[in-house]
């Protein structure tokens, strides 16, 4: 395959054509991605997708629509269309395909993509990056508590906010894989501004409800829960698990955080977690995880260079998890299946001993 000549005679050979045609067309989009992405930001900047959700249009009426010049909207539109995000019609008008409309039902996917500029900033040299030679990245200043100091307000309120856009997402898949029958108390540790405890607030009408996350976290939490009028149901309570987490739950959610720590600090605020519980509590760890079948290169692709500029944490697989919550001393450990196992994983840990 290192042959060039080979590769030429693979091509045209009728039994290996079709096989190196696809992994030609997967090399090469592997060196374009970067502007596949760009593509997709511009389509969200523009709002083309919301746009073309009200009907199909012309080239020449979304030119004027998006105020890009006539000869270059082609450009944008053509290429949108070759993604899959829109498609074109018979007559020539472009109209919304699958892909574009699932964007306006998932607005953490745009939040994403904005900010994936903090991210391709800091991947500008990988190397450098993998050898730990990049000077302070832009993620690290992003995400100042993976840094280990002080999280005030005003730092607090950009990653608050991408928390609960991207937790939004996948906060129905994680209660649907979820025994709720016998919950008293759950309590969401790393919770940010809420997004989840909202979400299982809407399945546990009669719980108890309450948020554990940094304290200028947990303020923001209880600002945003006032305004949307559940400020009555749910408690957001201030700390640091490094000084342990409060105690009286039953259930204990973990979604998205224990990838965002690295081994110790993770293991630290699993037996943080078991130590809280009551005897039968259970905790409920949930995050896109290493190894997922069919989805290999988001967890060990995406999050595991994303987490390295990050400066905390790597992606674990499911087995790791598991070995993990069992030496932080829950009894039993199982994964429980989701819709959408690429965004989120499921593992329940009981802690059934005294």
């Amino acid at each position: 395959m290192a042959s060039s000549r080979f590769q030429r005679w693979a091509a045209g050979f009728p039994l290996t054509r079709r096989i190196a045609q696809r992994n030609a067309r997967t090399l090469f989009d592997l060196c374009a991605g970067f502007v596949y992405a760009q593509i997709l930001a511009a389509c969200l900047r523009l709002r083309l997708f919301e746009i073309l959700a009200e009907g199909p249009l012309s080239s020449e009426v979304l030119a004027r629509r998006l105020a890009l010049p006539p000869e270059r909207a082609p450009t944008l539109l053509r290429a949108a269309a070759s993604l899959g995000l829109i498609r074109t019609l018979r007559d020539g008008r472009y109209a919304l395909a699958d892909l574009g409309a699932a964007t306006l039902g998932n607005p953490g996917i745009a939040a994403m993509v904005e900010h994936h500029a903090l991210l391709y900033a800091d991947l500008a040299d990988p190397v450098a990056l993998l050898r730990g030679e990049a000077d302070h990245t832009h993620l690290a200043s992003y995400w100042p508590y993976a840094e280990g100091g002080p999280v005030e307000a005003g730092t607090a309120a950009p990653y608050g906010a991408l928390m609960g856009t991207s937790q939004a997402m996948i906060a129905q898949d994680i209660l649907d894989a979820c025994d709720l029958s016998k919950v008293r108390h759950w309590m969401d540790a790393g919770g940010g501004e809420g997004a989840f405890i909202q979400a299982v607030a809407g399945r546990l009408p009669t719980a108890r409800l309450s948020l554990f996350d940094l304290p200028a976290v947990a303020e923001r939490a209880r600002a945003r829960l006032d305004r949307i009028g559940l400020g009555g149901r749910i408690a957001c309570l201030g700390g640091s698990f490094h000084e342990g987490l409060p105690e009286d739950a039953d259930t204990i959610s973990l979604v998205r955080v224990v990838h965002d720590h690295d081994d110790a600090p993770a293991q630290a605020l699993l037996r943080a977690v078991h130590t809280a519980l009551p005897q039968g509590g259970r905790l409920v760890l949930a995050e896109p995880m290493a190894g997922t079948p069919g989805a290999e290169p988001v967890g060990d692709a995406y999050f595991g260079f994303y987490l390295m500029a990050m400066g905390s944490g790597r992606p674990r697989t499911a087995q790791e998890l598991t070995q993990m919550a069992r030496e932080a001393g829950f009894d039993t450990v199982r994964e429980r299946p989701t819709r959408r196992p690429l965004l989120a994983r499921v593992l329940i840990a009981h802690k059934t001993g005294s």
